[in-house]
């Protein structure tokens, strides 16, 4: 199987780099600077579960792609999906595959008007990564999961191959009938999870201290969750277990990257986390019949204000 990781940032870097390091055919798309980068001084990944190096990495510039691939793995941010897109066009053929890795869902209707709904899987990466200061790919926990399948949940041959060569990498595979349902209840956990955290510019274990924090984000989970709901994707019980076990835990560390990119001075994926699961509302937020805006709404116009004046 011929794959093309288009990127080799922190996700792509790491699934693409534990594939290749395991023998598959592994393409990086990159932009010019990257492939010297990687040409220079190969493909390196701290990990919890030990640091490996892919000495050799292959890499494509959009212009040279010359045949189509089996598989394209995306994993870029949401807001560069229209660029990457472009650069990757010229390697989906009839039988091309394209599994994303993406927040949300607005990406599956983009995807799908480019390259046809045939084509595209659904998925959900569970990684904490990040590029440091030498560029090298850093796994930040020693959780490292794909889990994927048809947006229809049909079983079919190329599925199971996709399957075979993303478990060669040596992490998690799932290959699902209920993938739609699983993005739908990662886009809750990390809806609930950027809008607190941004909101309140904390951590979890901090807003949880603070007078009002719990009820602020319990009142969020219930606001996301029941949006889904209204999509005929209500949370269920074990996936609603483990994310208030995440969201409620006293003393937590954890942020969303969201926050990380608003104290970074970066572009954030607000409209694609919080817009896009605002736009999807299909009855008024809870307890705001007197005209007040929703805790999501009030996440949303932070998050935009930020950006508004990281613009000028």
């Amino acid at each position: 199987m011929r794959i093309l990781v288009v990127g080799a940032g922190a996700v792509g870097g790491y699934f693409g780099g534990r594939m290749a390091l395991a023998g598959q055919d592994v393409t990086f798309l990159v932009r010019e600077a990257r492939a010297k980068e990687l040409a220079a001084n190969g493909l390196v990944i701290k990990s919890p579960r030990g640091e490996a190096k892919l000495a050799i990495v292959k890499t494509v510039l959009s212009s040279d792609i010359d045949a189509p691939y089996d598989l394209v793995l995306l994993s870029c941010k949401a807001y560069d999906l229209a660029s990457a897109m472009d650069s990757f066009a010229p390697a989906v053929g009839p039988a091309t595959a394209i599994l994303p890795l993406l927040n949300g869902m607005r990406h599956l209707d983009v995807l799908g008007e480019r390259f046809g709904a045939a084509s595209v899987l659904g998925g959900v990466c569970l990684i904490a990564a990040t590029l440091d200061a030498s560029r090298a790919v850093v796994q930040m926990t020693d959780m490292h999961a794909i889990v994927f399948g048809e947006l229809d949940g049909a079983q079919r041959a190329r599925t199971a191959a996709i399957a075979a060569a993303l478990s060669a990498g040596g992490f998690d595979v799932d290959l699902t009938d209920a993938i739609v349902q699983q993005m739908w209840e990662k886009w809750v956990f990390l809806a609930t999870l950027a809008a607190s955290t941004c909101l309140f510019r904390a951590s979890v274990g901090t807003i949880l201290s603070a007078p009002g924090g719990e009820a602020a984000m319990r009142a969020l989970f219930e606001e996301c969750g029941g949006i889904a709901a209204t999509h005929g994707h209500p949370m269920r019980a074990p996936f609603a277990e483990r994310s208030r076990a995440m969201l409620f835990a006293p003393g937590s560390s954890l942020t969303a990257s969201m926050l990380r990119d608003i104290e970074n001075g970066s572009r954030t994926e607000g409209d694609h986390v919080l817009g896009d699961m605002l736009a999807r509302r299909k009855a008024p937020a809870m307890n705001t019949n007197d005209g007040r805006p929703s805790l999501l709404e009030l996440a949303y116009t932070h998050v935009k204000a930020y950006e508004a004046r990281h613009g000028r």
